[in-house]
């Protein structure tokens, strides 16, 4: 019986241990409300709108980085509209003509987290894993609208933090 019961308690204790590093998005104001991605936390993500001045589609890359901060290390755009970042914003950024656009990399923004809110008209979208990743090459594989996980002008907290296996477990997931 005791062998059972230390057993038991073991395993509720592992279950419990932040051992899974996801990306995190949460409502900021209900921070129940919140999904998990194992993939965006190891390969990076893509968050993808609809500019409000050009109506042109923007994909901005994120990598996250060991220490739990995110990268926005490069960004997709078919033309300039507010908002968008000036290459000479940032030392060593590079800007490119391509195809579909325009694409500025080596941006190297570091954040802690990011913050943005579910737009009603931009048609937020996250495309997580390598085949986001792969830059100028970015499809809508995998790509999740916000809007069907938040309710529009919900405002959102990207993190990568490590959570218990039973928190994810139980966590909606991308």
């Amino acid at each position: 019986m005791k062998k059972y019961l230390f057993l038991a308690v073991f395993a509720l204790l592992l279950l419990n241990l932040p051992l899974v590093r996801t990306l995190s998005i949460s409502n900021r104001k209900n921070l129940s409300e919140r999904i998990y991605s194992r993939e965006g936390a190891r390969s990076g993500f893509v968050i993808s709108y609809t500019h409000s001045v050009n109506k042109g589609r923007v994909h901005d890359f994120y990598l996250p980085k060991d220490d739990g901060e995110l990268e926005l290390f490069m960004t997709e755009f078919v033309s300039y509209g507010a908002g968008i970042p000036e290459p000479y914003e940032t030392a060593g950024a590079e800007f490119h003509k391509t195809e579909k656009g325009y694409v500025i990399s080596n941006l190297h923004r570091v954040l802690p987290n990011m913050v943005m809110a579910v737009g009603v008209i931009a048609e937020h979208s996250i495309s997580v894993g390598k085949e986001a990743m792969e830059g100028m090459n970015f499809s809508e594989k995998n790509e999740y609208f916000l809007k069907n996980f938040f309710k529009p002008q919900t405002s959102l907290v990207f993190e990568v933090k490590r959570v218990s296996i039973l928190k994810y477990l139980i966590t909606r997931k991308l």
